[in-house]
């Protein structure tokens, strides 16, 4: 009976290895025709919509904030990173270093403090500057960059080059971008440029798509929701004085579709699959840019009036379409002149 038993206990235990080798092989076989089922965040999933975007590709990855030194330099990088994340705090109407801007941070418009995909990331910033811009005319530093969303999006007054808030904004920003090579634009930076329509972006429509996806985040009139603190947005505004000015990168129609597209509703996760339509994109932007906000002297931008963008919505222009094409479309015109 014992010799039965060792015999039976043998087979048993051979019909377990057999059962565990087939078991490895075919995860080995799943693992070789689909390896993204096995790696963490080394290649993204592919984003799904009306308008697939194909990322298929490595892209830019921002560094690691644990691999920020602790030197003095770091501590500089560390102290911009919380201007971006934190910018009220400390230059709001209660700010702590001084009261300069609206309210908004940095970084609720350029996402995860400047380092989200097609989130209006820093990535390319580093490797940009300084360039020749038209809006100004002028050969721009990352200094005057900042100033410009400062006084423009955050509808505030320009910190001086030398002061130490000015000195960690780029400390930072270069830190971000430290791995991307000098005139080059890695893939995912900016804003996504969105398929035109082939007709006006129509505010009406996007009335509708806003109170669907955007009332529970930025209210019912858009007037955004206050942080716990109390001094700083969890959710912006989206128009009155507390928000961007006409100035802004936002206020072109194509930057806020593009940038609503990839990345709201921001409570739903984007990564696999986009929830708003090309159509509800740039309706909801025309929707939001109808609505009220604070003025700007732009008088001095764009001195060769040539180079304004095609949605740039102020005249003069060097050709006969109106001002409220250059705003809401058909952009496809414009753009072939």
């Amino acid at each position: 009976m014992a010799g039965e038993n060792v015999i039976i206990k043998t087979i048993q235990f051979c019909l377990v290895c057999t059962w565990v080798i087939l078991l490895l092989m075919a995860l080995g076989l799943v693992a070789f025709m689909n390896p993204s089922l096995f790696l963490s965040g080394d290649k993204p999933s592919e984003i799904t919509s009306t308008n697939p975007i194909p990322i298929k590709e490595n892209f830019w990855v921002p560094p690691d904030t644990a691999s920020i030194p602790k030197t003095p330099e770091g501590k500089l990088i560390r102290y911009g990173y919380n201007l971006v994340a934190h910018t009220s705090i400390y230059l709001g109407p209660k700010g702590i270093v001084a009261q300069i801007s609206n309210g908004m941070n940095c970084q609720n418009c350029h996402l995860n403090a400047g380092t989200k995909f097609l989130g209006n990331n820093y990535s390319a910033v580093a490797s940009t500057y300084p360039k020749l811009r038209p809006r100004s005319g002028t050969v721009e530093t990352i200094e005057k960059r900042v100033n410009d969303c400062i006084e423009r999006s955050l509808n505030g007054t320009a910190l001086g080059d030398e002061s130490k808030e000015m000195k960690a904004f780029v400390a930072y920003i270069k830190w971000v971008g430290q791995a991307v090579p000098k005139d080059s634009i890695p893939k995912g930076a900016g804003i996504l440029n969105l398929k035109f329509l082939d007709r006006a972006a129509d505010s009406i429509k996007g009335k509708l798509v806003y109170q669907t996806h955007c009332t529970r985040c930025h209210g019912a009139e858009g007037k955004g929701e206050m942080a716990e603190n109390g001094v700083e947005w969890k959710y912006p505004p989206l128009y009155g004085e507390r928000s961007y000015n006409i100035g802004a990168g936002l206020y072109r129609l194509s930057r806020f579709a593009g940038y609503v597209k990839v990345n709201m509703p921001n409570d739903v996760p984007s990564s696999d699959k986009l929830l708003l339509t090309d159509e509800e994109a740039w309706d909801v932007a025309a929707y939001v840019n109808s609505l009220p906000r604070p003025l700007k002297d732009l008088s001095k931008d764009w001195p060769d009036i040539s180079k304004k963008p095609f949605d740039h919505p102020f005249g003069p222009f060097t050709d006969q379409f109106p001002e409220d094409q250059h705003k809401y479309g058909p952009f496809v015109a414009i753009k072939k002149k």
